[in-house]
């Protein structure tokens, strides 16, 4: 019994620090011309930031990488108005790959960087294509991309084999394939988020193998817009989107068998440009716009509520914005400020030093003392290559 009540003991004392709120270092990456829309983000493996996006003053394609210490900017391309509904990803060299919209041939393109100059093609020129892009890259770094047909109004999808780029219509039932987002599955399967404008409804196909199976995950009221998907470790779907009935931010996940499908945000008018990405736990992270205010907003769910915050708030911030988490999960975003026509970019990091936070997540709960009840089962003289191990 002793032992039972040093045990409760140690847990009251491990969670009393309670949680801490993460601090947000905000930075102005780009401030020449009006730049910043359609900004789309990705972090190497060093937690670096990648950003693509629109250039309004020069119209051409823009891409900016920090290298540690400052930011790299250079012009991607400047054939014509190029380079709006930007979409990056990084392949296993940390060299990025962006699609993106000729507006001038109304087109779908794509450039790729190969470690010293960009490779640019167009991906799709039959009729208005590439208004809306999303791209994703497989194991061996090629590009898989989900699209607006603008001219049959049709979600596309476009994937190069190594050669030549395999192209398909998705779903042609209605007006569909607005807001679509794209992630890939273990085996390399394309899972798409959409709207299907028809119905105003979200939907949401993904590949089998063989054919695609479609489906409307949620049709109550208007609601799909401003879609994004990310794909947990079991490969069910997370969806972030807009609910353009009750102007509310929206999440639905696939358990293995059914929707659960849930309002994150009801306060306002929020939930445009909806960004989402999921931590080491599967637990969603999401950025997004808040419309009555112009304030960029995050949310994120800690295991049984939704934490949620603004991010910035000065001036007409926080549309066509973009996530994405660092190993230690914490958020990095890239988005607009509309009042200086600026790309900026905001991460959160821990203030300060917690002692017991082991997962670096800028708080103490059970998921820390889990870690470290795993590392007190460790005997380092007997496993010395444990990644616990960390020789002094």
């Amino acid at each position: 019994m002793k032992r039972q009540f040093l045990f409760q003991t140690c847990i009251m004392l491990f969670l009393s620090a309670g949680p801490a709120l993460a601090a947000w270092d905000i930075n102005t990456v780009d401030s020449t011309g009006d730049v910043g829309g359609y900004t789309s983000i990705a972090l190497d493996s060093d937690g670096h930031p990648h950003i693509s996006y629109y250039d309004d003053t020069n119209y051409d394609l823009k891409y900016a990488a920090f290298n540690g210490s400052t930011w790299d900017i250079s012009t991607v391309d400047s054939t014509g108005d190029v380079g709006w509904s930007t979409s990056i990803a990084l392949d296993s060299d940390g060299h990025p790959h962006i699609s993106y919209w000729d507006l001038g041939n109304e087109d779908l393109k794509y450039a790729a960087f190969n470690g010293s100059t960009w490779d640019i093609s167009t991906v799709d020129s039959t009729g208005e294509v590439g208004r809306v892009t999303s791209v994703a890259l497989d194991t061996d770094g090629r590009p898989h991309i989900s699209y607006l047909d603008d001219t049959n109004y049709d979600l596309k999808y476009a994937a190069f084999n190594g050669s030549t780029w395999d192209i398909s219509t998705v779903d042609s039932t209605g007006d569909v394939g607005w807001s679509t987002s794209i992630a890939l599955d273990s085996d390399g399967h394309p899972h798409i988020s959409y709207y299907d404008n028809t119905n105003d409804d979200l939907k949401y196909a993904a590949f089998n193998g063989s054919t695609w199976d479609i489906s409307t995950v949620d049709s109550t009221g208007d609601v799909g817009s401003f879609t994004s998907i990310a794909l947990d470790s079991d490969g069910h779907p997370h969806i972030s989107y807009y609910d353009n009935t009750n102007y509310d931010l929206k999440y639905a996940a696939f358990n293995g068998s059914a929707w659960d499908i849930e309002t994150v945000d009801n306060d306002g008018r929020v939930g445009g440009w909806t960004s989402i990405a999921l931590d080491s736990d599967g637990y969603p992270h999401i950025s997004y716009f808040d419309w009555a205010n112009c304030d960029l907003k995050y949310a994120a769910f800690n295991g049984s509520s939704w934490d949620i915050s603004t991010v910035d708030s000065t001036g007409d911030v926080g549309s066509q914005t973009s996530i994405a988490l660092d190993s230690d999960n914490h958020p990095h975003m890239s988005y607009i400020d509309f009042t200086n026509w600026d790309l900026k970019y905001a991460y959160a990091f821990c203030g300060y030093a917690l002692a017991g936070d082991m997962n670096v997540d800028c708080k103490v709960d059970f998921r820390d003392f889990a870690l470290m009840a795993a590392n007190w089962l460790i005997d380092c003289d007997v496993t010395p290559g444990d990644p616990a191990c960390v020789p002094k």
